[in-house]
């Protein structure tokens, strides 16, 4: 169960590079962390130096998509705040790295120590 949630981390730091991105309002409710999880579970092996970027960069760019409003960014960023100071194992240079790797362009560094308060 441990390594569950493990995963659900590292998966959810590299989420961060969509936080304030997208522009275009939506009408439907903030993301979810399952939802997070599942668009970027493919970059668990990058981030925690266990394999190549491979897909990564797919489920980095679904989530970018669907982060639509404040709500959503400030969502995803709050999921990954409640468990990125937790683990150690995941290499923050290259949850940093992420959005050149992926060509998304972010305004802001990649931290788990970002201010969801402030994205918007």
């Amino acid at each position: 169960m441990a390594g569950v949630n493990k995963s659900m981390c590292i998966v959810l730091i590299a989420a961060v590079l969509v936080l304030v991105v997208a522009v275009a309002p939506r009408t439907e409710a903030a993301i979810s962390c399952s939802t997070v999880v599942s668009y970027l579970n493919q970059c668990l092996p990058y981030v925690s130096n266990k394999g190549p970027l491979g897909s990564c960069c797919s489920g980095v760019k679904g989530l970018y998509g669907a982060a639509q409003t404040t709500e959503d960014r400030q969502s995803v960023c709050n999921c990954l705040e409640s468990l990125a100071g937790s683990y150690t194992d995941v290499d923050m240079n290259k949850v940093a790295g992420l959005p050149g790797q992926c060509d998304v362009d972010i305004p802001y560094k990649i931290s788990p120590s970002t201010n969801c308060t402030k994205v918007n």
